[in-house]
């Protein structure tokens, strides 16, 4: 048979073929349950977290690695927990400054198909398979946001975190975003919004653009203060929690 002229998809068509068996969604819905189970018993006892969002990509030579260590330095010694994603570049930075000041460290890593190993500056780690399920417990036990320079990832992050705030489902939480220079085009573009009316002229109140960390910390200090005391948790070892 002559196959010169003959054509040859490069690839195997992939037909839609609708939902999946119901045994499939089952396991899926299971598997989910057990991570925020793991979530839940893992962080319980961590203490009010602030977490600080930014690239995985700078090096500790960079001005956004460098803030960000400072800024977990000073989340410790506001007697706050610092939370991250877990990985390298600003994550790892603001891990690295609440560590080595005797603050507390966590990391909320993720499962990518290139291997983002745990940064080592936390204290208590835990690996998620589904972004959704990291996120839910990064804002969980958070009551203030530290958004540094970062990619889609960091804008997922920030959006969903000031949707959630916006329609009241968690408080009225500070949102920090941190770098002018990075993120003034993207605060031009959320005044748009509100010119628009896709959003109200109020939602603009809800983010504090800087490029000073003691203006920072003083806002999300101020809040903390205002609206909340320190309490201390009943130790209730329903789950066989650590310590």
């Amino acid at each position: 048979m002559d196959t010169k002229n003959r054509i040859i998809p490069a690839k195997q068509s992939v037909y839609l073929d609708g939902p999946k068996p119901r045994m499939y969604e089952l396991a899926f819905a299971w598997k989910v349950f057990r991570q925020f189970i793991k979530g839940f018993r893992t962080l319980h006892f961590v203490g009010p977290c602030i977490t600080v969002f930014g690239s995985a990509r700078f090096d500790e030579q960079h001005e956004y690695y460098i803030a960000a260590r400072e800024f977990g330095k000073r989340i410790a010694q506001l007697g706050f927990t610092t939370m991250t994603g877990g990985g390298p570049g600003i994550m790892e930075a603001a891990n690295r400054g609440a560590f080595e000041n005797e603050g507390t460290s966590i990391g909320c890593n993720i499962k990518l198909p290139f291997e983002q190993k745990p940064n080592p500056y936390v204290h208590e780690t835990i690996t998620f398979d589904h972004f959704f399920t990291r996120k839910v417990l990064m804002v969980k036990y958070s009551y203030a946001f530290v958004i540094m320079p970062g990619g889609f990832g960091t804008m997922d992050e920030f959006f969903e975190t000031l949707t959630l705030i916006q329609t009241k489902t968690i408080n009225d939480f500070p949102v920090v975003l941190y770098g002018k220079g990075y993120y003034q085009p993207l605060l031009d573009y959320i005044q748009l919004m509100a010119t628009e009316k896709t959003i109200s002229p109020a939602d603009m109140k809800l983010v504090l653009l800087t490029d000073d960390i003691d203006e920072a910390m003083n806002h999300i200090s101020t809040y903390v203060t205002t609206n909340y005391k320190v309490k201390p948790r009943k130790r209730l070892w329903w789950l066989f929690e650590k310590r």
